[in-house]
C-alpha cells in the first residue's frame, strides 16, 4: 500500500459510522476515491457509489458495506444513567467496562459502560449481561445534566477503540466488519486508475449502508443500478481460536487467503470464474459453504430485480462484533488482488446463465 492508502485506512477505520448514521465515513471514503472515478452516485439513505467508465451497456458491481454496530440511547434515569438498546448485532457480553462515544449535535460526549465491582457480585451466579441491564455513565448526577450534554433518546453510542497493528501481521480494531471491505474496494479503484486500465463495462464501486440491520442499503442500490453481475466482499469467521467448532463453522484461517463462498445465492459460474482467476494468478484462497443465505449483501444483489449473478469474496476475521476484530494483512492484500484480477478478466459480455 502507498502512504496515502495507509493514511486513508486509519482515518476511515477510526471514524464512527453507526448503522443509519454513516455519512461522515461515506464522505471520507468518497474523498479518497474521487481521483479514481468519473462520476458518483449517492442515494437518499447514504449509500455511496463511484462510477468508472459510465454509460456502457454491461454493468458490474464490486461492493462492501460501510456501517458498524452501535447502541441507541433508550432511557435516561432520574439519576443520570443511560440505558440502551442495540443498533445492529451489538454484543452485550463485551460491553461492561468499555469506553463509548455518544454522538450528539453538540459533538462527541465520552462515556463508559459501568458495571458493579466483583466484590459486590455473587460470582457463582454471574452470567452474560442482558441488554436491559447495561448502562452508560457520562459523569452526570441527574437527567437534566444528561440533556444539557446534548444526549437524548435516540442518540447513538459507539465503542471508542481504534485501529492498531499486531505482530506486524494483523490489523486489530473495531468495525473492520466491514469498513475493511470499503477500504479494499477503494484500493481496487485506485489500482485501476494508476494502471490506466480501461474496462469494457461500467464499474460501480459500491459502499452500501445499513447492512447490519438486514442488508437494506444493498437492497435499495441494487434495484437502482440493475447490474449484470456483482462481486461482494465482507468478513467471515476465522475458526481457529478457542471455542469455535470447525464441524459447524468450517475450517477457515486468517493468513490462508480470501474465502470463496458456496451457497444458493452465489452464482456458480461466476464463483468458478473467481476460482479460475485465483488459480491462474496463484492467489491463495479458501472455501466456505453456507446454508440458506450468505448473511451478506450478496443476498440482496442476487435476488434483486430479475436476479443478478453474484459472488462473495470473504475476508477471514477473528472476534467478529468485538472491538478487537483481527484480519491478516496478507488476506487484505489478496482480496484486493483477486477482485482486481477478476475485473481484468471480464470482457463485458458474460452470460452466466446455467441453461442457454
Amino acid at each position: 500500500m502507498s502512504d496515502k492508502s495507509t493514511e486513508f485506512l486509519y482515518k476511515y477505520l477510526n471514524n464512527a459510522s453507526p448503522t443509519g448514521f454513516e455519512s461522515t465515513g461515506q464522505q471520507i471514503w468518497l474523498d479518497y476515491i474521487k481521483p479514481y472515478i468519473e462520476e458518483q452516485i449517492i442515494d437518499v439513505y447514504g449509500t455511496a457509489v463511484g462510477v468508472i467508465g459510465p454509460g456502457q451497456e454491461y454493468k458490474v458491481v464490486i461492493e462492501a458495506h460501510s456501517d458498524e454496530i452501535s447502541w441507541f440511547v433508550n432511557y435516561i434515569s432520574d439519576d443520570g444513567y443511560i440505558h440502551v438498546r442495540r443498533n445492529g448485532g451489538s454484543d452485550a457480553a463485551i460491553a461492561p467496562s468499555m469506553r463509548v462515544n455518544l454522538h450528539t449535535a453538540k459533538g462527541v460526549v465520552k462515556g463508559v459502560f459501568g458495571w458493579p465491582a466483583i466484590h459486590v457480585r455473587d460470582t457463582a451466579k454471574d452470567q452474560v449481561p442482558k441488554v436491559h441491564e447495561l448502562f452508560i455513565d457520562v459523569g452526570a448526577s441527574k437527567k437534566d445534566e444528561v440533556f444539557e450534554m446534548g444526549i437524548h433518546v435516540g442518540t447513538v453510542a459507539t465503542f471508542a477503540d481504534g485501529l492498531d497493528e499486531m505482530n506486524g501481521r494483523y490489523y486489530v480494531g473495531r468495525a473492520l466488519d466491514n469498513r475493511m471491505g470499503g477500504f479494499m474496494i477503494a484500493e481496487v479503484a485506485r489500482m485501476l486508475h494508476e494502471n490506466n486500465v480501461r474496462l469494457p463495462f461500467t464499474l460501480y464501486v459500491v459502499n452500501a449502508v445499513q447492512e447490519e440491520i438486514g442488508l437494506r442499503g444493498a437492497e435499495m442500490i441494487s434495484r437502482r443500478l440493475k447490474p449484470d453481475l456483482a462481486i461482494v466482499t465482507d468478513v467471515t469467521h476465522d475458526t481457529q481460536s478457542p471455542m469455535y467448532n470447525k464441524k459447524e463453522q468450517g475450517d477457515l484461517k486468517s493468513g490462508n487467503g480470501p474465502v470463496i463462498c458456496y451457497g444458493p445465492a452465489v452464482q456458480n459460474n461466476l464463483r468458478d470464474l473467481l476460482i479460475k482467476v485465483a488459480d491462474e494468478k496463484k492467489i491463495p484462497f479458501q472455501r466456505q459453504a453456507v446454508s440458506r443465505s450468505t448473511g451478506t449483501d450478496t443476498d440482496s444483489f442476487a435476488y434483486s430485480t430479475e436476479g443478478v449473478a453474484s459472488a462473495l469474496i470473504s475476508l477471514p476475521l477473528k472476534y467478529m462484533h468485538t472491538t478487537v476484530e483481527m484480519v491478516h494483512k496478507e488476506d487484505v492484500k489478496n482480496v484486493i488482488q483477486l477482485m482486481y484480477d477478476v475485473l481484468l478478466s471480464l470482457k463485458g459480455d458474460e452470460d452466466f446463465r446455467y441453461i442457454k
